[in-house]
This record gives structure tokens, sequence and C-alpha cells, in this order.
């Protein structure tokens, strides 16, 4: 495969709306299109394919490593007005293999991606930890760079993000955004969170909470009166919160259990689900937003579980659901198959029975 054939499949995937490429040795180019993976009509590829692959991505990246020495590496590739991919390459059996994330050069609205309308109130809130959370490939980059482009969009404000690599770029619109790549900008993100408490910044989005040392900084960036955003490979809130206490050592565990109650302000986890007829795949959301009664959830970790009941009754006032709650929806609005919906659900057997009463 050469170069030209390699960018014309960079395109392909873009035109057929797929989420991934997978180039792996002996096999032909898969294309993940609607969550599933398509193979496309090529040769098995040979190592010296994917070899020539990897050169052409390194000569276009700053890091420059001798390709003999890589392991595992995270960069990013651009087709100047097609797209840009976030890419991982990585050894398999001795050869390279590599994976592409399409990233599309538009950011969409919120409305336009089919997410709550509760997520403006969330974006416009001036200090606090958002999270936004679901396995790989469930859209968290997708629905971040949305919310970040609202702020934009509203705010008159200094946007600083940290991510490895960059993904989505942004241009000042409302805001002024400085966008900063972990190894061509700064070494990690421990020092980039450090000095960015020193960038005047007013909202601070990171890639990814990675360890204890990444949730440290960024909730003492929180709780110093910035707006954090972050997401984590969680799968709804209340794991999400888990997780974060299970970061620290069970001596610290009070303590950063109050630090959480009162920084955390939103969870807003998705799961990806097939459309109903057509095409293409919907969000299912659940949305936690911490009140006085979360809090104390948070707090007392026998109480942590209450959590997801909390969270079901909190929809009136403040737009909050759990997962089956919004499946339930999609199901009555026909955007969603019911079978799909209770493979999706915490409770198939309760969402069934929602359905069949109310029709």
């Amino acid at each position: 495969m050469d170069i030209a054939v390699f960018q014309k499949l960079l395109m392909s995937a873009i035109q057929k709306n797929a989420s991934d490429i997978h180039l792996q040795v002996g096999y032909p180019p898969l294309f993940r299109i609607n969550g599933e993976l398509v193979e496309i009509k090529y040769h098995p590829l040979e190592m010296d394919e994917t070899e020539t692959i990897v050169a052409e991505i390194l000569a276009h990246t700053y890091q420059r490593p001798k390709a003999q020495e890589i392991s595992e590496l995270d960069v990013s590739y651009g087709l100047e007005g097609v797209g840009r991919f976030r890419v991982n390459i990585y050894r398999q059996r001795g050869a390279f293999s590599i994976v592409f994330r399409v990233i599309p050069i538009e950011i969409k609205k919120m409305e336009d991606l089919g997410l709550p309308k509760v997520l403006e109130q969330i974006c416009m809130l001036r200090r606090g930890l958002i999270l936004v959370t679901g396995a790989t490939g469930q859209g968290k980059s997708t629905t971040l760079a949305s919310m970040v482009e609202y702020i934009n969009n509203t705010r008159r404000d200094h946007i600083l993000t940290i991510e490895d690599p960059i993904e989505f770029l942004f241009k000042h619109k409302m805001s002024v955004i400085s966008q900063r790549e972990i190894g061509c900008d700064t070494p990690s993100f421990s020092t980039a969170l450090q000095s960015a408490l020193r960038e005047d910044p007013d909202v601070i989005f990171i890639g990814e909470m990675r360890n204890m040392e990444t949730v440290e900084i960024a909730l003492k960036a929180a709780e110093t009166g910035h707006l954090v955003l972050s997401s984590l490979h969680t799968p709804d809130a209340l794991r999400t919160i888990n997780r974060l206490v299970g970061m620290y050592p069970p001596d610290k565990e009070q303590i950063v259990r109050s630090r959480i109650a009162e920084s955390l302000m939103a969870i807003v986890s998705q799961r990806l689900l097939p459309r109903k007829g057509v095409h293409g795949r919907v969000p299912a959301t659940e949305i936690l937003r911490v009140t006085r009664t979360i809090q104390e959830c948070i707090r007392d970790g026998s109480k942590t579980s209450d959590i997801p009941d909390h969270i079901e009754k909190g929809g009136d006032m403040y737009g909050m659901k759990v997962f089956d709650q919004d499946l339930m929806r999609l199901v009555k609005e026909n955007l969603v198959d019911i079978e799909v919906a209770k493979l999706a659900a915490t409770n198939p057997a309760e969402l069934e029975r929602r359905v069949m009463l109310e029709g």
C-alpha cells in the first residue's frame, strides 16, 4: 500500500462515517461502522505495507522516534481539508498494527449529537469538576468537544486543553483557547496541570483522568475556582465515584470522599446504541448532578450505593436520569429497538415491564 492509496483509504473511512480503521498484517483493512467491524475489499496487508504507513505517520509527528524502537505509540495524523485521526501504533507478533480513530473537522452541536438539553446548564457552571464517562468508542471525546465548543461560543473565558494527542482543533470565538499536547508542548499531564494553574485559565479540559496524580491535580484546580472537564473509562455515575475514591490509598478515603463531594459538579455517562431502522447510532445517557443529598452519599461510603435511586428521583428538578430512564425514552420515541435497549439496560426485565405497561 503506497501513501496515495493509504490516504484514499482514510478518505473512504470518513465518507463511510467509520469511527475507526484497523490495519493489521495478514488481514484486509477493517472499518468500524455503526459499532461493527466491516472488512474492506483489499488484499491482506503485508509487513512492509504497515511499516510504510508507520514511517509516513512518524514523518508528520514531533516525536520522530526510530521505528525499530516502537512497541506502542499514541500520535495524531491529519489530512489537510479532510480530517484528523488519533493513531495508536503497536506491535503484534513482531509486526506493526495501527488503529486510527476518526476525528471530524466539524465539531457538532450538542443537540445535533442527540445529547440532553441539561448539558447546556452544566456547561455554564463556573467551577468544579465535570466528568464524561463511558467505555472506549462510546463518544466521550465527541461529547466533550461539543461541550467545550458550547463554552467557546457563549463565554468570554480562557479555555486550556491538555491532550494526548490533540484531537479536535478549536478556533477562538468568544473564548480564547490554548491547546497543549503531551510530548510536544509539555512532558506530562502532571507537569501541564501544575503549570496550568499559573496560566490564568477559566476552564481546563483534561483529555483523560489516567491515575491518582491526574485526579489530584484536577481536584486542586476545581477547588481553586476553575471549571475542569475530563473523561474516565467507567460505565456509570456510581462506578465513576467508586473509581475516583479507589485511586487513593485506604487511609485517605474519607478525606478524598469529602474533596470529591465538594468539587464534583456532574457526571455524564453515555452508551451509543444502533438507531432503529436507519444507519447510525444514538446516545443513551445517565446524568448525575451533585446536590446536597448526593454530596452526603459521596461522603458516607455506606450511602454511596443509594446514588442511582437519588438520580432517578431527581429528574424533574435537576434534569438527572439513570440509563434505564433514558433507554425507556429512546424506545418510546422509536429511536431504539426494545431488544437493543434491553441489552444496554441495568435492569432489562424492569425495562421490558415498563414498556409493556406504557404500551
